[in-house]
């Protein structure tokens, strides 16, 4: 029988790192994944094929209406999606043979098959045409990440009504793309279909778009994405769909109740969040502790109530972000192998990558107020920076929330180009425990986007240079 330090459940961000760090540390370990293509959702149906074709579309777009502003002249532009597909799963494929690679460079074991675990030490690998093997472990790692959240009433074909898997691969721009849930990956493939032509109705349950969000900026958002061409149905709930020939019959009403209305569109886009996916794993015949969402409970070591099982990543609570995924793989992995390994929960991005792209950590504005902390404000437009009018990009802001006695930084805002990059320097300052002085008195380089945040951290004590 095969025998191993450390068994990693789950292929994806979380448990193919977790997997490559406790082979750095010296354990003998081997990584199970039933896709077949190690990855996980992110890199094979996920972060990295949408922000290829996000990246692909935005180009489409702005040699279509932008060029001109840059003196730039083109004749008639014309979409090639099978092109643009194909570039995106090049991409895709790169990145997860790029994983095998890494298994091989450090000593990690790739299985495929579908894992089961038969106690905290024996697990069996369901392998194709019904073959099977059983492996010892001293250690578990679960990290089979998460799935798409379905809606009663509307039934996923991935043709006609589809999750972001389906969204990924439509063979045409549809003529109108229904988009339930306006959160990051709707939102992202909304707008990923609407710069190429397809009229897209976002729909959603509460009264904003982005909910947990910075409210003032999820409606600076709202405003920039509706002069791009989406629209809104907002405090809206689907309760019905009617699939035809034609496209989908969508039977809408107010999320509070009231006179029903009906919505045709050619494409439904289902995208009001995931879930825990643990199905198969055989938690229930070990006992392993899961709470009333599935999500499987840990203590702060990543140990699930079963000594020797860990679990990392979308199975467990908190935000289910790669990035996350892969903090918690790296400590995870360094407390198996007797080190001590820790992550900030307070200090872990969260990024949409439209056009332009927003980014956030740490705390909004209203959960400030909830919890009666006093705090300061400071806020920099883009149209002030050099760099953003030099780039023609000057839409949006970046705010930064201190505590109004230490100044220490609470919370950090961009909507803005480059917004994802931009906000690395707010999580690296709160990560160090830093204060808004700390970025106002760090030179930044000029013109630089980055200017702007060091002009926020200044307006924090009321003296920004360039408004």
């Amino acid at each position: 029988m095969e025998r191993y330090d450390v068994v990693v459940i789950g292929g994806g961000p979380g448990g193919y790192v977790a997997a490559i760090r406790a082979a750095q540390l010296g354990l003998n370990v081997a990584c199970i994944d039933k896709r077949g293509r190690f990855g996980g959702t992110c890199l094979n149906i996920g972060c990295i094929p949408s922000k290829a074709l996000l990246k692909s579309s935005e180009k489409f777009a702005q040699t279509r209406h932008e060029l001109a502003a840059h003196g730039i002249e083109v004749g008639d532009v014309k979409l090639n999606l099978k092109a643009m597909m194909h570039r995106k799963q090049k991409v895709v494929d790169d990145l997860t043979n790029g994983i095998e690679f890494l298994f091989k460079k450090n000593n990690v074991t790739p299985i495929v098959g579908a894992a089961c675990l038969r106690s905290a030490n024996r697990i069996t690998v369901k392998e194709g045409k019904g073959n099977s093997r059983d492996i010892e472990t001293k250690t578990v790692v679960i990290a089979t990440g998460s799935s798409p959240v379905d809606i009663p009433g509307l039934t996923v074909d991935e043709k006609k009504i589809v999750t972001s898997t389906g969204a990924l691969s439509l063979s045409k721009p549809p003529d109108t793309l229904a988009l339930i849930g306006a959160g990051y990956i709707g939102l992202e493939m909304g707008s990923v279909w609407s710069r190429l032509g397809s009229q897209v109705v976002v729909i959603e349950y509460f009264d904003r778009i982005l909910p947990g969000m910075d409210g003032e900026v999820a409606g600076a958002f709202e405003k920039i994405l509706i002069k791009q061409g989406l629209s809104f149905k907002l405090g809206t709930k689907v309760t019905g769909a009617k699939t035809g020939r034609s496209g989908v019959k969508l039977t809408l009403e107010p999320a509070k109740g009231g006179k029903t209305e009906s919505l045709a569109c050619d494409v439904v886009l289902v995208a009001v969040g995931r879930r825990p996916y643990t199905a198969g794993l055989g938690l229930e015949d070990l006992a392993v502790a899961v709470d009333q969402q599935g999500f499987i409970q840990v203590d702060s070591r990543f140990q699930t109530n079963i000594s020797g099982i860990y679990a990392i990543g979308d199975c467990i609570p908190g935000p289910m972000l790669a990035h996350k995924a892969e903090d918690e793989g790296v400590a995870c992995a360094e407390i198996i192998a007797g080190q001590s390994g820790h992550v900030n929960y307070d200090a872990i991005p969260g990024i949409i990558y439209t056009n332009p792209e927003v980014a956030s950590v740490g705390k909004t504005e209203e959960q400030l107020k909830a919890e009666g902390i006093d705090y300061r404000v400071g806020k920099f437009p883009f149209s002030a920076n050099g760099r953003a009018r030099c780039n023609r990009a000057t839409e949006g802001f970046v705010k930064i929330l201190a505590d109004a006695k230490t100044d220490r930084i609470l919370g950090g805002h961009v909507l803005g180009d480059d917004a994802g990059s931009l906000i690395a320097e707010i999580v690296s300052v709160m990560e160090f425990g830093g204060s808004a002085e700390d970025i106002a008195r760090t030179c930044h380089g000029h013109p630089t986007l980055s200017e702007s945040v060091k002009e926020a951290a200044l307006a924090v004590a009321g003296r920004p240079i360039h408004i």
